[in-house]
């Protein structure tokens, strides 16, 4: 047919399913948009909450685009602060967290793989506080 088209709120809300708390929304859109290689999520974090746990690829970059609201996000030992329409992406090996501001934060995630399960998990990742980056 030569494309898909699906509307990302329409994608199943997959958060429970792999155990992530109730203040996220993860609608992983790959499968529904009959991707091959890339990936597209739908990311949605209450306000005030961070994710409990870092994750990285190891055989894609990211890029991560803030669609509302803002937030944080810890990329290695910076944090970088992010606002609506700011994009922001990651190296292959590069372990990241995000937190959502006082207003949430939802934003699209953006990589192209082989391994739509490569992801490396770290729970307790981002406990200690880093300095704010621009």
């Amino acid at each position: 047919m030569g494309y898909t088209k699906r509307n990302l709120r329409d994608v199943e809300n997959s958060a429970p399913k792999f155990d992530m708390p109730g203040e996220m929304d993860a609608r992983f859109a790959r499968t529904p948009l009959d991707g091959e290689t890339l990936g597209l999520s739908l990311m949605k974090i209450e306000p005030g909450f961070r994710i409990p746990f870092g994750h990285k690829q190891s055989g894609q970059e990211e890029v991560y685009v803030v669609v509302a609201g803002s937030g944080r996000v810890k990329v290695g030992d910076e944090v970088v602060e992010l606002g609506t329409w700011d994009a922001i992406r990651f190296d292959k090996d590069t372990m990241r967290n995000m937190e959502a501001g006082p207003e949430g934060i939802e934003y699209l995630a953006f990589g192209a793989g082989e391994d739509p399960l490569d992801a490396e998990m770290q729970p307790g990742w981002w406990n200690e506080e880093s300095t704010p980056q621009g």
